[in-house]
């Protein structure tokens, strides 16, 4: 029993070091994206931090102090709306950044091109922000702004987000430049995408469903050439009356091409419908032996 009680004690350490790790690295990833790459050369990012750039370029201040100062009600938002982790994960999140945005203030810019600071800082950048989130924090309160807004607006959260940031970067043709406006709207762009397969992963996640006569052929052949598990429902056709089954798997990203090319095998007239997944948990799905 003390062994055990022991190894319980270590599980839960383990992973708040490494969170608190991961958060570090983004945050650090984001002030080296904004203050090497983005900021020097007038060229913003969206959101709380794309007025705090400005802020900054209108008063002098450093950006580190509006980047704090700003983001600081929406710990408080988001400690009542979403939880105590995610509102102290933020919190970290946004203290390490506002620090590294004040050490890196002095040191050049990496490259005067740019194109070139505004394509690298947006990866740089939207990486950064990709781990944070992945690992349960925010380094922009934005989005929660939105969560609260959408329950007294017609608009989904998405759009929202989409409307301030475009308002934002729209802003910032006047005051910096109509050009830096646009390029600020391809780095913000740049940076979402990098946001976008940070948090996803090369694996990321699909549903497929399939319907076919020769669907235990085709089961098989997912199980012992994908080596992922299926599930076979039964189901029956709203216009012919007759049974049907299904098969049902989740596969990566990776993965696509050769299930299609399975399917294609052994029925080329098969129902095969594949949609993207947010989150798989359980199950055979992370054990991977491709033939």
């Amino acid at each position: 029993m003390p062994v055990k009680q022991a190894q319980h004690k270590k599980r839960p350490a383990a992973k708040i070091l490494q969170r608190g790790l991961l958060i570090t690295l983004g945050a650090i990833m984001m002030g080296v994206g904004l203050e090497i790459f983005l900021v020097p050369n007038k060229v913003i990012d969206g959101g709380i931090t794309g007025i705090s750039i400005m802020l900054s370029y209108v008063t002098g201040w450093h950006l580190g102090v509006f980047l704090f100062l700003l983001n600081l009600p929406f710990f408080f938002l988001g400690y009542k709306q979403i939880g105590k982790t995610f509102a102290l994960s933020t919190l970290y999140g946004i203290f390490i950044l506002s620090v590294t945005t004040s050490l890196l203030h002095p040191v050049p810019a990496l490259t005067q091109d740019i194109l070139l600071a505004t394509v690298f800082g947006g990866i740089i950048l939207g990486a950064g922000i990709g781990i944070v989130i992945r690992y349960g924090g925010s380094l922009d309160g934005t989005e929660i702004l939105a969560i609260l807004a959408n329950k007294k607006l017609p608009f989904t959260v998405g759009e929202i987000v989409m409307f301030f940031n475009l308002f934002i970067l729209g802003t910032s043709g006047f005051v910096f430049s109509w050009d830096r406006a646009m390029y600020s709207l391809l780095a913000y762009f740049v940076a979402f995408k990098t946001m976008d397969l940070t948090i996803t992963g090369m694996d990321e996640s699909k549903s497929v469903w399939i319907i076919s006569e020769e669907y235990r052929e085709i089961g098989d052949a997912i199980i012992n050439r994908l080596g992922r598990g299926v599930t076979y429902l039964t189901g029956e056709g709203a216009f012919s009356g007759d049974d049907k089954k299904v098969i049902f798997c989740v596969i990566n990203r990776l993965e696509e091409a050769k299930l299609k090319e399975i399917v294609s095998e052994y029925d080329p007239a098969a129902f095969l419908a594949v949609a993207d997944i947010a989150e798989v948990r359980g199950g055979r799905f992370k054990k991977r032996d491709i033939h």
